[in-house]
């Protein structure tokens, strides 16, 4: 093979996977942020369902660095969350663990996980059925804020609740 079919191969396949590559989340600021881009491909029917969702509940909750711990205004932001989706009982949800930057890709999808897990453990004892509630995490692969600065990382480090049809 000579070196132009290599590079022709290879320039391909890069192609191939920027064609596929996922938008990332939205800059936010906050609990209740205005994010109503939901980042999974399973979302509901329209936006204005997660948009409410988000207006009503939050659809994020925060964590310290290294730690799959719910703050208290995390767990009023998730029962908050459980509260709307006990109302509307046929919407199920993902809720995704993410992290900041720094660490191993293996130590934040474990750490991603833990967390994703963490909020899902309240919104089970808020009374949302488990079997409505699916966890993944992404570790540190899709930031919601860009940057190598403490403001930045504290944003990553979260638990994201999108709404999906069940």
């Amino acid at each position: 093979m000579n070196i132009v079919t290599k590079y022709g191969a290879i320039f391909s396949c890069l192609f191939a996977l920027a064609a596929c590559e996922t938008p990332s989340e939205a800059d936010t600021t906050g609990v209740g942020n205005e994010n109503t881009t939901p980042t999974t491909g399973d979302s509901v029917g329209s936006s204005t369902m997660q948009e409410a969702f988000n207006q009503q509940a939050g659809d994020r909750v925060f964590f310290a660095l290294d730690s799959s711990v719910v703050t208290s205004e995390g767990r009023a932001t998730l029962e908050r969350q459980a509260q709307w989706l006990n109302q509307n009982p046929s919407v199920a949800a993902v809720v995704e663990g993410h992290c900041d930057e720094r660490g191993t890709r293996e130590y934040n999808l474990a750490l991603g996980e833990r967390r994703g897990n963490a909020a899902r453990d309240v919104l089970v004892a808020a009374g949302v059925s488990p079997a409505r509630l699916t966890v993944i995490s992404y570790g540190k692969e899709r930031a919601a804020v860009m940057g190598s600065d403490e403001q930045s990382w504290a944003q990553n480090r979260r638990a994201v609740t999108v709404l999906t049809a069940q």
